[in-house]
């Protein structure tokens, strides 16, 4: 019996649907720009936490960009555990928007194109929120609004990075 138990699997097992070098992969070909970063401070960290409703754990990220595209790697929990996504931006439009890490035991919904192909062509409107209605999962409430809070920081740290302001 306690072999069993040993042998089970964590109750929050991560599910990686796509590591970060396939994702810039995704994003850029084969040869990805170096990272840039940008800070979360002043202005800005006040901003980040008026979209998500709390802190940023991060005092900064990396992000990468070439061209107009820009490419996110950010972390935000749904009900106890941290969602790794990545966010493709070109212009001022998300192009895609993945799941990379879901760590959660529920909401999983949340990775398949049906949910997060609702995120392509979507911009942030003046008052900084995404300018369609995120349509939302049964039993993945908590996840689809940390997906969506991510949407609208991307969209938000893209038009504040040196990718749209020049370097």
């Amino acid at each position: 019996m306690t072999l069993v138990a040993l042998l089970a699997p964590p109750a929050h097992a991560a599910t990686v649907y796509e590591t970060q070098a396939q994702f810039l992969e995704r994003a850029f070909g084969a040869s990805a720009p170096a990272p840039e970063v940008i800070w979360l401070s002043g202005a800005r960290k006040t901003a980040v936490k008026e979209l998500l409703g709390h802190d940023y754990p991060a005092l900064r990220l990396r992000y990468w960009c070439r061209d107009d595209r820009s490419a996110w790697v950010l972390e935000e929990i749904g009900k106890e555990l941290p969602i790794t996504t990545g966010v493709i931006i070109d212009g001022d439009v998300i192009n895609s928007l993945r799941v990379l890490t879901y760590r959660e035991n529920r909401g999983g919904e949340v990775v398949a194109p049906a949910f997060t192909n609702q995120f392509n062509g979507v911009a942030l409107s003046s008052g900084r929120e995404l300018q369609v209605e995120i349509d939302g999962i049964s039993g993945a409430t908590l996840s689809v609004r940390a997906l969506t809070r991510l949407a609208a920081v991307a969209l938000y740290l893209d038009a504040e990075s040196e990718c749209r302001n020049g370097s």
